[in-house]
């Protein structure tokens, strides 16, 4: 074999942090061993496994290609080692969710994984769309549960369920009232909503598309809870995930959704649009 187990760490290491010296840290090595590892390989088979950036090393393409692959005779490696010792393999599972569901719906999920995979170690990272998606390209998590559309070819995207989008307002809104909203309604509201990256703000900019550049956005939160104390404060109307809201009507909180505004739109599975009178 022209290669080691050591040599398959040190580049994978190389690739999850982009540095040399970054590697050595988590590795526990000299940058001097670290550096050498990874040149031996490169030397041994004759390719260039990244594309040297300043102090920076990025993945080349031929380095994406086979990063997977690397993976994956680690991964079976331990689990021979683990053999060997007569040890249980434990699996490992790293997921990672956007601030919906991982609020919301992967608690239940990971409960009942757990229930069926005795053992299994389990880890949940929370961010939006675009870094969730960044964290499996990077092999950094192995699953990711978003509500944004990704376009990347280099990941498998499989719909999983369906949720919609709702405008909602405080009960003393003037639109609370309302059985339908307008153009012009839509136009003069003030309107707090989700930051850019997330999928809850990609819906809402497509379905909005038309109207975007007119619109008085007030506030962009990172925090569901937020825009929803936000909007009960009085400060405009909000545009959510049904699913966040209902827990928070469950718990009688001050809101209300406008009625003749909910748009059927998905939670990543596929394009959708907002309908309003």
């Amino acid at each position: 074999m022209r290669y080691s187990l050591r040599q398959l760490e040190v580049f994978l290491a190389v690739a999850r942090v982009g540095s040399v010296s970054g590697a050595g840290e988590v590795l526990a090595m000299s940058q001097s061993a670290v550096s050498g590892a990874l040149g031996d390989l490169e030397r041994q088979f004759g390719l260039q496994l990244f594309d040297r950036i300043g102090k920076r090393l990025r993945l080349s393409e031929l380095g994406q290609s086979v990063r997977a692959q690397a993976v994956g005779v680690i991964d079976r490696a331990s689990e021979l080692e683990a053999a060997f010792e007569g040890r249980a393999v434990v699996g490992r599972l790293r997921i990672g969710a956007t601030l919906t569901i991982g609020n919301h719906l992967v608690a239940p999920l990971m409960a009942r994984f757990m229930r069926e995979h005795s053992g299994a170690e389990l880890t949940l990272a929370v961010a939006n769309t675009e870094q969730i998606a960044r964290q499996v390209a990077n092999f950094d998590i192995d699953v990711g549960l978003v509500e944004g559309e990704i376009q990347d070819p280099d990941l498998e995207v499989i719909p999983w369920r369906e949720d919609e989008l709702v405008v909602f307002c405080a009960p003393g809104h003037p639109y609370a009232k309302k059985r339908a909203l307008t153009d012009a309604d839509l136009l003069a509201a003030r309107w707090i909503v989700r930051e850019h990256g997330s999928g809850t703000r990609q819906t809402f900019d497509r379905a909005m598309h038309g109207l975007l550049g007119e619109l008085h956005i007030v506030l962009a939160l990172e925090h569901t809870e937020a825009i929803r104390g936000a909007v009960v404060a009085g400060l405009g109307l909000g545009c959510v995930s049904r699913i966040a809201l209902r827990e928070a009507f469950d718990h009688g909180r001050r809101s209300t959704t406008a009625p003749s505004c909910p748009a059927a739109c998905p939670t990543a599975i596929s394009a959708g649009s907002f309908t309003f009178s």
